[in-house]
């Protein structure tokens, strides 16, 4: 079965987070349309209006085919790897909180907003030019060092390990991101006022 994902725009970033997603559920021809539909009608792609009649599909969902990051490794993985925050900046410093009943984050994560990972035609940047971003944040692929990514809920976190899979650095997923963490009891929360120097923003 192939699953070609095309967002409405670019606007909110859900696209190219879905493929990671719809891969993990063991879909094997998911792609991106890079650009969503604004790259489409750039290219003079056809369009059409209405609701287009889908037929059934066969596709059985299993989940679990990518790696994931439990609440207890995302919390271990700072000391061995890097893990990475792909939330907006006000939201990583806990200056802001609109979903969530916690606000800050994760202790030991940087800042990596997938804004950064978008020219500004809304394609993804070069794999050369993803991979010179990562770096400067300390991400690189190096198997001795492990990257794990979350977000809200886990979508804006697939964006940024699709950006990653294109500078060839791989990452796992934690499907349960802040939500999950900033809901359990007794998980602690770093903030701007009580990061770490080390554990700054460096996000652009």
């Amino acid at each position: 079965m192939s699953v070609l994902i095309t967002p409405p725009e670019l606007r909110d970033l859900l696209d190219g987070g879905a493929r990671p997603r719809l891969l993990d559920v063991r879909l094997a021809d998911v792609r991106i349309l890079d650009g969503g539909l604004a790259g489409w009608r750039a290219a003079d792609g056809p369009l059409e209006a209405g609701t287009p009649v889908v037929p059934r599909g066969t596709a059985t969902l299993r989940y679990g085919h990518l790696p994931v990051l439990s609440l207890d490794e995302a919390a271990a993985l700072p000391g061995r790897g890097v893990l990475v925050d792909a939330r907006a900046r006000e939201r990583y410093l806990g200056e802001a909180e609109p979903v969530d009943p916690k606000a800050g984050h994760i202790p030991g994560a940087i800042n990596a907003p997938p804004t950064a990972n978008l020219g500004p035609d809304g394609r993804f940047l070069s794999p050369h030019a993803l991979r010179a971003r990562f770096a400067a944040l300390g991400i690189v692929a190096d198997p001795a060092v492990p990257v794990g990514v979350y977000c809200g809920s886990g979508v804006t976190a697939a964006h940024e390990i699709a950006a990653l899979a294109l500078a060839g650095i791989g990452a796992a997923l934690y499907p349960g991101s802040w939500s999950q963490w900033s809901s359990t009891e007794g998980r602690p929360v770093e903030t701007a006022e009580n990061a770490l120097p080390a554990r700054a923003v460096l996000a652009p």
